[in-house]
């Protein structure tokens, strides 16, 4: 059984879509959701951050390690997914080559995508006062991103080869992940062709579809309260 810490956000998504893919081919792991309400602070309790250190979300707890001791907690979504592709030899590519593939657009994701993503929704859609050298600078860098991303699906079906990969999932969630400000994606017609298709497999629809169950109020204008722990005014709890 997997103890899955979670909250509905782009990092949050990845790792229900990497275990109902698993259970989509054959290799089911038992898991169960715990919420991390991250704009109620649950992020910094103590029992949390014995967990995930860095008050940050997904994570988990593997009660059945493949070596059979004691249970094993993950952190960092990256991490969680190498974590499962490992312990289940799927999704990470059959050889050393198209492992490598893999693990460089999963860490392209996790060095780049992600966080100028994250930074182009915050100055975009967040943040109080609108600093127009922000919004454009991390525009530009995520329009760069994605045409980089486009780019490799001219070659290849998947982001890393002809195989589904956790290099996709890590990435799918943050295509256009702020509603409010969507990025035009007419000039990516890769990206777009690839995206639809991932998002049509039955799997990333339960996984997705987890966003209403767990926070009925995704979508809804922050409260103060919740500005002030999401936007780093709670870091010094640790």
């Amino acid at each position: 059984m997997i103890d899955l810490y979670y909250w509905p956000t782009p990092n949050g998504h990845k790792i229900p879509l990497m275990l109902e893919e698993l259970a989509e081919a054959g290799q089911k792991l038992d898991y169960t959701i715990k919420p991390v309400n991250i704009g109620a602070g649950d992020q910094f309790k103590p029992e949390y951050l014995a967990i995930s250190p860095n008050n940050k979300m997904p994570a988990i707890v593997d009660h059945a390690p493949a070596d059979g001791g004691a249970p094993i907690s993950v952190f960092e979504s990256g991490a969680i997914l190498l974590y499962l592709a490992n312990k289940t030899g799927r999704f990470f590519g059959a050889d050393v080559r198209s492992k490598v593939a893999v693990n460089q657009w999963l860490m392209w994701q996790m060095g780049g995508l992600g966080p100028m993503s994250g930074q182009y929704g915050h100055f975009s859609v967040y943040a109080p006062e609108k600093i127009p050298y922000a919004i454009d600078r991390y525009t530009r860098e995520v329009q760069r991103l994605l045409g980089v991303l486009d780019k490799q699906l001219q070659k290849h079906e998947f982001v890393a080869g002809d195989d589904y990969s956790i290099a996709d999932m890590a990435i799918h969630p943050w295509i256009n992940a702020y509603d409010k400000m969507p990025i035009d994606l007419g000039p990516y017609p890769e990206l777009r062709r690839w995206h639809a298709a991932i998002a049509a497999r039955p799997a990333t629809q339960r996984a997705y579809a987890l966003k209403s169950q767990v926070n009925p109020d995704a979508g809804k204008p922050l409260s103060d309260e919740e500005r002030r722990l999401l936007f780093g005014q709670g870091a010094t709890k640790n």
